[in-house]
């Protein structure tokens, strides 16, 4: 404890520190060494997906009453972060695990969440969130997947484009238009299981970055639902699809602050390995300069990233604001450094025998995925208008 008590708010608590060294060390032994492999064979990294599962890391955040490990924002926030450092892909796992899951978290029936979160606690079963469409993409309110009530049912036609980890996951937070031609007053949101009659997924996209994590098309052909598995209320499911990305933006933000760690930490050893002119390249002021900026910047989205976690744990009213915030500094610095890494390395970190090829690939997602770098900046400006920035 240090004298002035008040200065601890700029450290971790113990117990953060604990989630981190223990994912730290789960990932160095399991997760890292699988990751060039699971970027080359484009395939989901079960192995990976095991560790993570025995180690209780795959959906930290589920809470206790339903199985889960109860851990908070912010450890969620480092368990995706220290994952990330070590293979982006897998980091989708606890990430879309927590994307999925959130609407139900936040507005789910008790009967709804008894249902599916035990499973997901369990490593069972996965969950994904399928909100984009073919034409509504950043444009939400555009979209025309429709569910029309039948008696006790939902019957739910369309189509649904960019899903993480589509066809693993047993489970799909799906939003579709109730009440046509209301725009965003008109979408709800429901659970629909991989089982149902009627759900089909196109073919894995062939992605720059994330490899590992299988992104699909998902078909709703006369999907038939129990109407109990309506999230919230009819007509709710924009409002509640805008809080979840106000808490899961943060998730993003750590796992470009992962991507960034992991590509500074190679580079940083690799400089002081690499000898030019007699000495370690890593003795030259230009080379130390480049190593300085990345450290700022990471130490920076970092900071952003762990308040954003902090006020998503409580839900502050200016959530908003620093979600958007650290999602799209974060992500930013993730681009920047990684391609610096590259650099670093010379020749040798264009070619895929180094790990900074694939960080710098997978950090691009993360300025594009979960709204993009400049929706994210339409979102901070009107937060500023608003006089909502803390």
């Amino acid at each position: 404890m240090s004298a002035n008590p008040q200065f601890d708010v700029y450290r971790l608590p113990e117990e953060h520190e604990e989630i981190k060294a223990a994912t730290r060390e789960v990932c160095d032994a399991e997760v890292a060494p699988r990751a060039a492999e699971t970027d080359a064979n484009a395939e989901f990294p079960r192995k990976s997906y095991d560790a993570l599962r025995a180690a209780d890391l795959h959906a930290p955040h589920i809470p206790v009453e339903y199985g889960g490990a109860g851990i908070d924002a912010l450890g969620t926030a480092i368990v995706i972060e220290e994952v990330a450092r070590a293979c982006a892909s897998s980091s989708l796992i606890p990430a879309v695990n927590k994307l999925g899951t959130m609407p139900l978290l936040l507005a789910g029936s008790d009967d709804l969440k008894r249902r599916y979160l035990p499973q997901v606690a369990s490593g069972e079963a996965m969950f994904s969130y399928c909100l984009s469409e073919p034409e509504a993409g950043s444009d939400v309110a555009g979209m025309t997947t429709k569910a029309v009530r039948d008696g006790d049912h939902f019957v739910i036609n369309g189509a649904k484009r960019w899903i993480t980890n589509a066809g693993e996951s047993e489970y799909y937070t799906v939003f579709a238009s109730t009440t046509p031609g209301s725009k965003s007053k008109g979408i709800s949101a429901f659970v629909v299981e991989k089982g149902d009659e009627g759900v089909s997924f196109g073919a894995p996209e062939h992605k720059l970055g994330i490899k590992g994590s299988p992104t699909r098309e998902v078909f709703f052909d006369n999907v038939r639902i129990p109407a109990d598995r309506l999230i919230g209320e009819v007509d709710e499911g924009f409002k509640i699809a805008m809080r979840t990305l106000d808490h899961t933006r943060v998730t993003i933000a750590a796992q470009a602050v992962g991507i960034a760690q992991g590509a500074l930490d190679y580079a940083t050893g690799y400089v002081q390995e690499r000898k030019q002119f007699g000495q370690a390249v890593s003795q030259f002021q230009g080379i130390q300069f480049m190593l300085a900026d990345a450290a700022m910047k990471l130490t920076a989205a970092r900071q952003m990233t762990y308040v954003a976690a902090g006020k998503s744990e409580r839900e502050d009213h200016d959530l908003t604001f620093y979600g958007a915030a650290a999602k799209c500094f974060a992500s930013d610095a993730a681009m920047d450094i990684t391609t610096d890494a590259v650099q670093l390395l010379g020749g040798y970190g264009y070619t895929t025998d180094y790990p900074v090829e694939r960080m710098m690939r997978d950090a691009k997602i993360t300025q594009i995925y979960e709204g993009t770098n400049q929706v994210q900046r339409l979102v901070i400006g009107r937060q500023v208008l608003k006089g909502i920035m803390g």
